[in-house]
Formats: structure tokens, sequence, C-alpha cells
């Protein structure tokens, strides 16, 4: 069977099936509303100091950043706005469960509509936070995952947050689930805890057996359910092979990146808030290559102040402590829905008011952010970026307003980086076909190969039927990529890639060829890449890259350079 590889390594051991217990009730008119928002309210509070609990428990296992997931739990059922309406639906005569679960299933309904993961993740965690809540109010017990023996598979419908703060990872050999996705924070959390894991395998709970010897492969999403003795022997000596590997590994960490001729490498890390900063150090980057700030936007209700961004930007310098950051201004649009922000419905929204386009259009919502950056600049290395960008025009706009704010706070004898740098985003093939003359305007280049990829191909990823074209390995596409940092190199300026193609082994040696001088990766790959950069020399690169460049199908493309890599 087939699910999601959504954390690596292979898992051998015995189901255990977790059954989720039936939160059915019925709703009932109440008549003392004071006594019914008494007791919902004391249920908020218990729910409040379990999940407290969980977090102490997860800052153990996982550490401390990956306990604030559990604690953004509490910011959601304290939410005011969630509170003041089901504050409304009691005082109407509704009773706490019904209210509650009104106001739970409304913003599940909300976030699962969106187009992107990491939104459709809250709805993930609103339902672990109505699941708790209601648990509370029903008297009803909790699944506890904290007593099962050792060389276990959970498998469950739905692994949440709370279920894995309980797990003692040395008994845990896999997890096994019917929903999730590489985003949600369940899947965060087994990499962290580094326990292999597959989601959204169909049907699991009814094809699986309690007891039943099960293989999992964390990195492919391959399910065996009851294995032949060849296959787990095969599966042991994988394990095992994984394992010594991972052990190589960590002789790259506190390392400098570096080729096997000498040529040093910036390898940075792509972050979404500022305690993925310490994530990044953790897993040994060099700073961080990408912050993608949109996500400090979707976990507000407006408009986050200069003041609350600010904080944030501060907090992610002060924890790099002068290692380089790299601040994307807002990229929404696309796929990334912001409800508040009002974003009209387009017919082809990846073609239409997004990114660098929106705020320019946006000026009073972009100028808060740019001081906010600015200032934050104080503490910190840090650059700022601009998404999206396919003309002259937006660069010099960008970055006149960027001159008009550092007017403005010099005036208001305010401290920033006089010399902060601005540089773009290259991901779309308009970037990439007037790369020369960005290069004049552009203090740095970040080449987005997600969105560079499928602008270059005209093909949605998330489209089945045209999947197979999108590749960052497509003759087109490496070309448009060649060329961007040709253009770079030529003006002297750095050139570094924020998209999944600057982790992949089969691009690297095309990379080191083409004059890239840094790798932004998700922190887990750091140690992968810097190993990976450390097997070439610029001149075995040039020479591989110059039969790739002259091969015509993606096929060919990868045939050699697996040939050539393996």
């Amino acid at each position: 069977m087939k699910g999601i590889g959504v954390s690596g390594g292979i898992g051998i051991g015995k189901i255990l099936l977790v059954e989720e217990h039936s939160l059915e009730y019925t709703p009932k008119q109440v008549s003392d509303t004071a006594a019914e928002k008494a007791r919902f309210a004391d249920a908020v509070e218990q729910f409040c100091a379990n999940t407290r609990e969980q977090a102490e428990a997860l800052k153990k296992t996982a550490g401390e950043k990956e306990a604030e997931i559990m604690l953004g739990h509490i910011s959601l059922v304290q939410d005011p706005f969630l509170l003041g309406e089901v504050d409304k639906l009691i005082g109407g005569g509704q009773c706490a469960e019904a209210s509650f679960e009104t106001m739970c299933d409304m913003f599940i309904q909300i976030f699962s509509a969106a187009d992107d993961d990491v939104t459709k993740q809250r709805a993930a965690d609103v339902r672990d936070v109505k699941t708790g809540v209601l648990s509370i109010l029903l008297g009803i017990k909790e699944v506890k995952l904290s007593d099962v023996p050792e060389g276990t598979i959970i498998c469950v419908k739905e692994l949440t947050p709370s279920m894995i703060a309980e797990i003692k990872k040395e008994n845990v050999a896999g997890i096994l689930t019917e929903t999730g996705s590489t985003t949600s924070h369940s899947a965060i959390l087994a990499r962290v805890l580094e326990i292999p894991a597959v989601m959204s395998a169909p049907d699991i709970m009814k094809t699986a057996q309690n007891g039943e010897q099960a293989v999992i492969d964390g990195n492919k999403g391959d399910v065996i359910l009851s294995p032949d003795e060849a296959q787990l022997k095969a599966y042991t000596e994988k394990r095992e092979k994984l394992m010594q590997e991972r052990r190589e590994l960590e002789k790259f960490r506190g390392k400098p990146t570096v080729s096997a001729d000498g040529t040093v490498y910036e390898l940075v890390c792509n972050i979404g808030k500022p305690e993925d900063a310490a994530k990044a150090l953790e897993f040994d980057g060099e700073g961080v290559g990408l912050f993608r700030t949109e996500f400090l936007f979707m976990d507000k209700t407006s408009v986050p102040s200069e003041e609350e961004q600010f904080s944030e930007y501060k907090k992610a310098a002060m924890i790099l402590k002068g290692k380089p950051l790299i601040i994307r201004t807002l990229d929404i649009g696309g796929d990334k829905d912001i409800p508040y922000l009002g974003l009209a419905k387009e017919d082809n929204p990846f073609m239409g008011f997004r990114a660098i386009r929106y705020c320019l259009k946006n000026r009073d919502l972009f100028r808060i952010q740019l001081r906010a950056i600015l200032r934050a600049s104080a503490f910190g290395n840090i650059s700022i970026m601009f998404p999206l960008i396919t003309c002259v025009e937006e660069v010099r706009e960008g970055k006149a307003l960027v001159e008009e704010l550092k007017a403005e706070l010099a005036s208001e004898g305010i401290e920033f980086d006089r010399d902060i740098k601005v540089g773009i985003m290259t991901e779309t093939a308009a970037s990439g076909i007037i790369a020369d003359m960005l290069a004049k305007e552009s203090d740095f280049f970040s080449i987005g190969t997600n969105d560079l990829t499928g602008y270059t191909m005209a093909a949605d990823r998330g489209n089945s039927d045209v999947s197979y074209l999108y590749s960052a390995l497509q003759p087109s596409v490496l070309r448009m990529i060649r060329s961007i940092i040709l253009a770079a190199r030529q003006e002297g300026i750095p050139v570094g890639m924020c998209g999944e193609a600057a982790a992949d082994p089969m691009m690297i040696p095309l990379l080191i060829s083409f004059g890239l001088t840094e790798f932004s990766v998700s922190a887990p790959s750091v140690l992968r890449v810097r190993k990976c950069i450390s097997g070439w020399t610029k001149e075995r690169a040039d020479e591989v890259a110059e039969k790739v460049m002259q091969l015509e199908t993606v096929q060919e493309v990868k045939d050699y350079l697996g040939s050539v890599i393996l």
C-alpha cells in the first residue's frame, strides 16, 4: 500500500490500532447560561493546563521550539474572537459543547478551503483543540500513547500533536495514519523525533490488524502489512544502511561547506517563523537564505502592526547572532490566501495579483513591513528580498520605497543598517530572460526553482495530468537557471537558490558548475547537502554539466545524472 512518506527512515514493528473515542452528544438548550459559561471556562482552563503539561513533555523529547506547537493550541483556544462568539452562543441558550463545536467547525471549514498546506494545517490544529475541549466537557479520557510497548507502529486515522506529545520515541518504531501531509505539525514533530512516518495511507484503519507485523518506508511512503521473510530481511538491511548513512552525515557537523577542490559555499536554511532560525542553527545551517514572512500574517486576524513585525524580525536576527538573514517581503496570492486582506477571486491567481504586485499597490501595508525590517536590521545581518519580480520597474519602485523609509527613520533618529542589501527572487521566466538587466538593479539574486519550474514549463505541480513536466531538470529550466547565475556572476553579485532543487543531489554538480554561491535548504537537509558538495570538484562538475546541457529530454538528464551520482 502507498501513502505519503513524511518522516524518513524504515519502521519495522507491530501495529497498534488507536481508535478515537466517540465525541457524540445530544445538543440541549440551557436556561442557566451563567453556569454553562462557567462550565465552559473551566473546560478551557483544564485544556490549557493539560496542553502545558504536554508541551513540557515535548520540550524534553523534541526541544523547546517544537513544544511551541502545543503552546500554539493554547493561543487558538484563547482567541478572543472564538471565545466571544462561544459566549454569545451560550448566552443564547446553546450548551457549551454545541457552542464550541459550532465555532470550531466554522474555523475548520475556512482553513480547509484554503489552497495551501500551511493554512490547511491550521484546520488540523483546530480539530485537535476541539477534540481536547469536547473530551473535557463530555468527561471522556483522551487517547494516551505513553505506555505503548517497544517496537510499536502506531496506526491512527489522524495523529494530532497532542497525541505525539505523549509518545516515548524509544518505544515507537513508526507512525501510520489515514490523513495528514508533509507540512502537518504531526509530520514536523515525527521528523524532529526521527520516527519513520507514513501518512494518508488509504483505509489503513480497516486494512491493518492489531498486533500485525508491518514495515513502513518513511522516505517513499511504502507500507507492507505482514511482510514475508525476504521483505523483512531486505528492509532490515535497508534500515541499517540508513542508520549508517545518518552516522556518516554527523561527521560534517560543524565543518565549513567546501567542495573537494576547496571552494567555499554558503549553506543556509529556509524558515517560516523566527523560532525556525534556532532550528536552522541546530541543524548546523550557516544562516537563513529565505524567511517566508507570509506565515506571520496567516496567524493573525488583521495585518500585524509594525511593532509586531519588528519584534519577530528582530527575534530571528538575535537568534542568528550576526549570521545572514534574508527576509522575503510578503508573498501572498497564488496558493496563499489571507482572508482579512480581501484578495479578489481570480481565475488564474498564479498569474495574477500577488507578491510584489500586491505590495506595490498596497503601500501602507508594504511600508509597515519594510519599516519593521529596516528597524530590525540594526540587530543583525539582515537583507531584504522582493518576490516574483518580472520587470526592472518593480525592483526600482521597491528600492525607492526602501530609500524613502530609510530617510524617514533617520529623521526620527531610529537606528537601522544604512547599507542593507536589497535583492530579488528570480522565479519567473521573465526574470530569467532579463537577468542581466535585473542584476544591475539588485544586490543579490535568489533563484526560486519551485515557481521558476512551474512558470517556465507552464505546468502546475499540483495537477497530476501535467506533473510529468514539472521538474527542475527539464532542459529549458536548466538553461534558465544557468543564464540567471551567469548574469549574476558577470555583474559581480552573489546568487543563491532557495527552491527544493538546491538540496537535490542531481542538481548540485550542475549548480557548482554554473557558479551558484549559496544553497538555501530545509534545516534537516543541511548535512546531506554539505556532504554532497564536498564530493565534487569544479572540473568534474563542469564535465558533467557540459554533457547534461547537450541532452534533449528530462529523462535523458535524469538517467545520465543518476548514473554519475549513484
